[in-house]
């Protein structure tokens, strides 16, 4: 390597073939801030109103009869319907020299329902909000728009 040698040396004595290249550093430094530009009023608006509400209505009626029996039975009795009344026996366990079952009564119970459209008149509370959106920017006198929303 003895060609790359005479290169090196020649470059060295010619100041033509030596390029110098200068070192540069810059530094960046990035950061945010707050700036208030104005500021926004908001107001909110509530209204109460009375208004005729109609609804349909349902109710049920239960009437229960006592009916005595007084009927010695040999086994219990299972709940039955009757029409439109359910039976439920009531019976009482007794100590004899035998045993013996007495029905003692049944509860009847009939149901009956009612269906009627019925007007009512109630107070209702509907709020009903406005927002007021107004925005102030600083530096130019007056506000400079004013928004409603609903």
């Amino acid at each position: 390597m003895a060609f790359s040698d005479k290169s090196e040396d020649k470059s060295e004595d010619d100041p033509l073939e030596r390029v110098v290249i200068p070192l540069h550093a810059e530094e960046v430094s990035v950061g945010k801030r707050q700036v208030a530009t104005g500021h926004v009023k908001v107001s909110t608006v509530t209204r109460t109103r009375e208004e005729l509400v109609e609804q349909l209505l349902q109710s049920e009626r239960v009437e229960v009869e006592r009916v005595p029996v007084g009927k010695v039975i040999a086994q219990m009795p299972e709940v039955r319907t009757e029409d439109d009344t359910m039976i439920i026996p009531v019976v009482e366990e007794r100590v004899v020299v035998q045993r013996q079952l007495l029905l003692k009564e049944e509860v009847r119970v009939r149901r009956e329902f009612q269906k009627a459209t019925t007007q009512l008149s109630q107070l209702r509370h509907q709020q009903k909000k406005n927002r007021i959106k107004e925005r102030m920017n600083y530096g130019m006198g007056k506000s400079s728009n004013r928004l409603r929303q609903r």
